[in-house]
C-alpha cells in the first residue's frame, strides 16, 4: 500500500489531532504518502482532499478539535454516496483509509471496505460508548473538563447552601456522568441505564440533610434530560434552593490530557500497521490496556454496559 488517507467524522473529541499526527508520521516512516480528507465523509464525496506530510501535523498533538474538521454526512448513508466516496478515494490514489470517530463513522468505514477501500477505524468520542473498546479518545479530557466545571459550580452552591443539578453529555450512555459524578462527590447520579426517579433523589437529599449537609450536587446525563424540571421538583420537595446548569459543548473542547494523547498515538500507529499489512474492515481498540483490533461488523454488534459496581460505589460514598 503506497498511499493512505485519514479523516475525522461525527462529533469532535480531544485526541483526534493526536491520532491524525500519529497516522501521518507512522505512514511516512513506513514509506507511504498520506492524504487528509477534510470534513469527514462529506469532504470525501466532494473530493476535498489535501496532501499531508510530517510538518503538516506539527504542533497539533496538544490541540483539541480536529485539524481535518468534521461533519455528519446523510449522503453517505445511501448506496450512491458510498459509491461516490469509493470513487473519490480511487481518484485521489487512496488505497486505504483511517477513520477516526464513533459507531456511525465505523458503519461508513465498513461500507467503504465492502466497496474495495480497506478502512481501519479509531474510536473517538467523549461518551466512551463504543462497545469494542474499554476507552475512546476524548473521554478522559471530557471527564476532566466536566469535573473542573462542576467544582466551580459547587463553590457557589456551598456558599449559598444550594443544590445544583448539572447536565453533562451522554445521550445514550452514562459513562461520563458516572465518572464525573464520582469525581465531584455528587449526591445523586442520573443516567439512562439506571431508573432513578426524582422522588428517590429528593428522598436521598432529605436523608443526607439529617447528617448536617446543606449543599448538594446532582449530575444528570444528557440522555435523561429535563434538568430544569428536575431542579424545580428538588427545590419543591426539599426546600433547598436549586439551580440547573447544562455544561454543553464546553466538554468537547480543550487541550487533550496525557491519557488521550498517548492512547491516540498508540491507536494511530496500530491503524497504519494494519493497512500496511493489507488489512481492512477493522477497528483498533483498547482492551485491558492492550491495543487489539476487531472486524468492524463484529465491533458494531458488541454491547457495552454501565459499570454497576462503580455506580454502587458512587451511591455508597456520597452520603
Amino acid at each position: 500500500m503506497k498511499t493512505i488517507g485519514v479523516l475525522t467524522s461525527g462529533g469532535d473529541a480531544p485526541g483526534m489531532n493526536a491520532a491524525v499526527r500519529a497516522v501521518v508520521r507512522t505512514a511516512i516512516a513506513n514509506g507511504m504518502t498520506v492524504k487528509g480528507v477534510m470534513r469527514g465523509y462529506n469532504g470525501l464525496i466532494e473530493g476535498d482532499i489535501i496532501d499531508l506530510n510530517a510538518r503538516s501535523v506539527s504542533d497539533i498533538i496538544n490541540r483539541g478539535g480536529t485539524m481535518l474538521y468534521t461533519a455528519r454526512s446523510p449522503r453517505f448513508r445511501e448506496e450512491a454516496g458510498i459509491i461516490e466516496g469509493a470513487e473519490a478515494c480511487k481518484a485521489a490514489g487512496i488505497e486505504g483509509l483511517v477513520v477516526i470517530g464513533g459507531d456511525g463513522s465505523f458503519r461508513g468505514a465498513r461500507d467503504l471496505s465492502l466497496h474495495g477501500i480497506p478502512c481501519v477505524g479509531i474510536p473517538g468520542t467523549i461518551d466512551n460508548d463504543i462497545a469494542c473498546t474499554d476507552y475512546t479518545l476524548g473521554f478522559d479530557t471530557a471527564m476532566n473538563t466536566a469535573m473542573e466545571m462542576v467544582d466551580k459550580i459547587r463553590d457557589t452552591s456551598q456558599s449559598h447552601d444550594r443544590c445544583s443539578v448539572v447536565e453533562v453529555m451522554g445521550r445514550h450512555a452514562g459513562h461520563l456522568a458516572l465518572q464525573c459524578g464520582i469525581a465531584v462527590g455528587a449526591t445523586a447520579i442520573m443516567v439512562p441505564e439506571v431508573e432513578l426517579s426524582v422522588e428517590e433523589v429528593i428522598a436521598r437529599i432529605k436523608a443526607i440533610q439529617k447528617t448536617g449537609k446543606r449543599h448538594f450536587i446532582v449530575v444528570v446525563a444528557e440522555g435523561v434530560g429535563g434538568v430544569e424540571e428536575i431542579a424545580k421538583q428538588i427545590e419543591a420537595g426539599t426546600g433547598v434552593v436549586t439551580r440547573a446548569t447544562t455544561l454543553g459543548h464546553v466538554q468537547r473542547g480543550g487541550n487533550p490530557t496525557v491519557r488521550d494523547r498517548v492512547r491516540a498515538t498508540q491507536l494511530g500507529y496500530a491503524a497504519v500497521k494494519l493497512l500496511q499489512e493489507g488489512k481492512g474492515n477493522r477497528v483498533v481498540a483498547i482492551k485491558n490496556n492492550t491495543v487489539v483490533d476487531y472486524d468492524i461488523y463484529e465491533a458494531l454488534n458488541m454491547k457495552k454496559d454501565l459499570d454497576m459496581e462503580m455506580y454502587e460505589i458512587a451511591n455508597t460514598t456520597s452520603i
